[in-house]
């Protein structure tokens, strides 16, 4: 499928990252089940947090290890649905699973390191801004081949850029609620940002009327780019394949329209549905405080 065939299984599956995750996901087991009792004195973690977290992390794989992350590398709206994994699914998913002590560690550690003076970019409009921007500034054409092209840049960019995601999704998901001021309509305000900021770079790709990004149209650029993740010389790829069409089932220029769509359409999905939800919650809270208010006024006027 997508010729997959073509690929070996390695090169496919990425053996290597594979088996980081799983030690990651081993560590998280054991410490929210045979040690949690040593480590924190409280209620045990629950199974749909534990889930939460291993889809988070099945999720995370997919974009950044499995098939996605190679058929990234081939077209361009594989890349887009990689993306929208990796910082717009993965994350908030991974934050849920964590319980609530965990948080509350890492926060007292960071709190006396020298990343304490980085407190800033958690507030809500810096780190809007920060993600947005990293991310739209990524999808300038100049900038996506040549991290593409630089294998370190390029882990290092994703890595920061995933940081930047969980520094974003903290206002949302709200792991630590006495560490957020942000409720209600500042909530709402802060999706509606989010919303809008990246707007101008799908709209940069979806309307752009010939392709942007040389690691999908040319056939010597995108051997180079592949080179990371298949093994081998780029120019057997070449040889052997001719380019990226060979794979493509869409024209380059179309296949770039469709992944713009792609990353809108997740993001708004995501966001609408986060909207629709802190207005529900937002709305029965206002709801109950007046109710409340009135039960008060109606005890004050029967004494």
């Amino acid at each position: 499928m997508f010729g997959l065939a073509y690929f070996k299984w390695e090169e496919i599956w990425s053996p290597v990252f594979l088996a980081v995750m799983l030690l990651i996901t081993a560590a998280y087991l054991v410490l929210t089940g045979p040690v949690h009792d040593r480590l924190h004195k409280g209620k045990p973690v629950t199974a749909g947090r534990k889930a939460l977290f291993l889809l988070g992390m099945t999720v995370l794989y997919a974009a950044q290890g499995g098939p996605v992350e190679l058929l990234g590398h081939i077209m361009f709206s594989f890349h887009m649905v990689s993306m929208a994994l990796s910082y717009l699914i993965a994350p908030p998913l991974l934050m849920l699973g964590l319980p609530n002590w965990i948080w509350r560690r890492l926060a007292e550690q960071l709190s006396r390191s020298p990343l304490s003076r980085l407190r800033f970019l958690t507030h809500p409009i810096v780190a809007a801004v920060v993600f947005n921007g990293l991310f739209s500034l990524y999808h300038f054409p100049a900038i996506h081949d040549y991290v593409m092209l630089h294998f370190t840049i390029h882990r290092l960019y994703y890595a920061v850029l995933f940081i930047a995601a969980i520094l974003m999704w903290w206002t949302l998901v709200k792991p630590l609620p006495d560490h957020s001021e942000v409720h209600g309509l500042k909530q709402m305000g802060f999706i509606f940002l989010n919303m809008v900021l990246l707007t101008p770079a799908c709209g940069l790709i979806i309307f752009a009327p010939e392709p942007l990004y040389a690691t999908y149209s040319d056939p010597a650029v995108w051997a180079q780019a592949m080179g990371y993740c298949v093994s081998g010389d780029p120019g057997m790829l070449l040889s052997r394949f001719g380019g990226p069409e060979f794979f493509g089932y869409l024209e380059p220029a179309i296949d770039q329209q469709v992944g713009g769509i792609i990353m809108k359409f997740i993001q708004e999905i995501i966001f609408a549905s986060m909207l629709a939800y802190v207005f529900y919650n937002w709305y029965k809270r206002e709801n109950r405080e007046d109710d409340e208010l009135s039960g008060d006024e109606a005890k004050m006027n029967l004494t």
